[in-house]
């Protein structure tokens, strides 16, 4: 998938559950939303041939995982994990040449790989979406969760898409990573959550990517853990996986 391919996204987190949508402009990306891109290792994408990784989420109603390998430059996306009816599967597509009829668009296994995608690089998806987003940042405020202060960067996206006007809160540390995310719903008539707060902890880096690996919290009050697992990186002209350590 192309920066040109990023047009309308959809994220969801599904089973009691988070769907926001993101729909890019024609203005200037945003400076902060650029600096904290930069700190996961924005200015080395573009060496990226596929990020390989595992969506795992755990919470009193659900136990999950569903594995990915995704191609930037072709757009190829491959998944293994469950359909709608939760029988095995194995697929490989491209999103740009999906057809409304595909199985694939069926079975929302293409919606899934944006969720998933969206959560484990949050912070290059909020860069590129950041010409159409309202990006502010709101000096120091108190973690919803832990202890301690950060910045507070809120991202709103336009009223379109799947849930219009939702809004992330990232509290973000002087190294500019995010330590902290607070979604809140746009529309109330929508059936997700209005309230997700969780954790950016479990650091790891794949390559010259930066990922966070662990996502702690709740969702309307409800126990959350989403993390990823067997996350690597491929640069181009390699044959060689570099592990997240």
């Amino acid at each position: 998938m192309t920066h040109a391919n990023r047009i309308t996204m959809i994220r969801l987190l599904v089973l009691g559950a988070l769907v926001v949508a993101a729909t890019s402009g024609a203005g200037e990306p945003s400076p902060i939303a650029e600096q904290i891109a930069k700190a996961y290792g924005l200015d080395s994408f573009g060496r990226v041939e596929a990020i390989r990784y595992t969506f795992n989420l755990q919470n009193p109603a659900v136990s999950l995982s569903r594995s990915w390998v995704w191609e930037p430059k072709t757009g190829q996306i491959s998944y293994e994990g469950k359909d709608k009816d939760g029988k095995p599967v194995k697929v490989s597509f491209v999103q740009s040449e999906l057809a409304a009829d595909s199985p694939v668009v069926k079975d929302r296994i293409d919606w899934l790989f944006l969720n998933d995608n969206y959560w484990l690089i949050l912070p290059f998806h909020v860069y590129w979406d950041s010409s159409g987003a309202d990006v502010q940042e709101k000096g120091m405020h108190k973690l919803p969760l832990g202890k301690g202060s950060a910045k507070l960067v809120t991202v709103q996206y336009p009223k379109g898409g799947y849930t219009p006007g939702d809004t992330w809160d990232l509290y973000v540390g002087h190294d500019n990573r995010i330590k902290e995310m607070v979604y809140h719903r746009g529309d109330p008539k929508s059936p997700v959550p209005g309230l997700v707060t969780v954790s950016w902890a479990g650091y790891k880096k794949a390559g010259p990517l930066l990922f966070s690996t662990e996502h702690l919290g709740t969702a309307d009050g409800k126990q959350l853990h989403l993390f990823f697992s067997n996350v690597s990186v491929k640069l181009v002209g390699s044959k060689t996986w570099m592990n997240a350590r």
